[in-house]
């Protein structure tokens, strides 16, 4: 197995390119080699010693060359690839396949490949805090149990009992990152069912319209009523790196699970933060058309977490709420 070579599955999605880019510059992964994959191939990276392959990962065929490439067997797989929550609904066959069957593939491909190198393979997966639905307690811990409610959180939860058991008995070195809603997201929508958490930021700072699906005005009860639990890109990035250092027996010995820390926000706090970044003329973008069946889907995830499991493994948090966040895109990526 070669040395600091790490392949990322999805690597053509933006958080991929962010992954990839702080790889380069991660002081405890020197002269990383990248390999970046996704259904379409993906962007290097600048200055960057990477393979970039298009594959179709439901293809066993086109998952195990990627452990055969130049650089060798990759020491680290970070697993971000898959068709995103409303997408899964949606289409549940084919949910299934990506995102079950596809990461079922790659786990057991990194298995065997370790096997033959004489090593363990890391294997860093992005879950998801929609594994979590039904009666919750007020703040989700390490002991709260999944029960999801919605086809893209079942397939993650399927995803973590593999690379639980596979760590269990020695073929990879799982690590689970339950994300928070990640916000703010730049880009055109995704399939996510939380797509319009970002895009109420995002396209009214472009002067353009966008549609939240939550609540029929800006009166709306459902407005203060939906919390979400959210985390910066920046402050994920940084926790996507931090996994890959933390000691295998750091972890609690039963699940590599590790729920992202986060924060809790409102649809209406989101709202008043924009209006607060970029004043009454972003939020008159917004037009409100409910949509029952995305707020069943994200009013099913919790919104309140106990992150202190994962701050003593040495995660990070946000910290200031959204304001904070909305003002870092701006600055970022400009307004109309």
């Amino acid at each position: 197995m070669s040395q600091n070579v790490v392949l990322i599955t999805g690597a053509g999605g933006w958080l991929g390119g962010l992954l990839a880019r702080a790889l380069l510059s991660d002081a405890q992964t020197p002269d990383v080699r990248l390999i970046l994959v996704d259904i379409v191939e993906p962007q290097r990276p600048k200055g960057a010693n990477a393979i970039t392959i298009k594959a179709d990962l439901t293809d066993p065929a086109q998952v195990d060359a990627l452990f055969k490439t130049e650089f060798g067997v990759p020491d680290t797989v970070y697993c971000l690839h898959g068709i995103m929550s409303r997408g899964s609904e949606d289409n549940f066959d084919l949910g299934v396949k990506v995102n079950v069957d596809s990461v079922r593939s790659v786990l057991d491909t990194a298995r065997h490949a370790g096997e033959q190198s004489g090593s363990i393979i890391k294997f860093i997966f992005t879950s998801s805090l929609a594994v979590y639905g039904g009666p919750l307690p007020e703040v989700v811990t390490p002991e709260t149990i999944a029960t999801p409610q919605g086809a893209y959180g079942m397939a993650k939860l399927v995803d973590e009992i593999f690379i639980n058991e596979y760590t269990r008995r020695g073929f990879i070195d799982g690590r689970i990152l339950r994300l928070p809603t990640i916000v703010v997201r730049p880009g055109p929508p995704s399939a996510a069912t939380s797509a319009f958490v970002s895009g109420i930021i995002r396209e009214p700072l472009q002067g353009l319209e966008t549609t939240c699906p939550i609540g029929n005005s800006l009166d709306s009860p459902e407005l203060d009523q939906l919390a979400l639990w959210v985390a910066s890109p920046t402050t994920t990035i940084k926790n996507f790196v931090i996994a890959k250092h933390v000691p295998a027996d750091k972890f609690l010995p039963h699940t590599r699970v590790v729920c992202l820390p986060g924060f809790t926000t409102t649809v209406r706090e989101e709202i008043q933060a924009l209006e607060r970044v970029a004043g009454k003329q972003a939020v008159e973008h917004i037009r409100f058309e409910d949509d029952p069946t995305n707020r069943r889907i994200v009013a099913s995830w919790p919104a309140r977490f106990d992150n202190s499991y994962a701050l003593s493994l040495g995660f990070k948090v946000d910290e200031g709420g959204m304001v904070p966040i909305v003002t870092q895109f701006r600055e970022a990526f400009g307004t109309a």
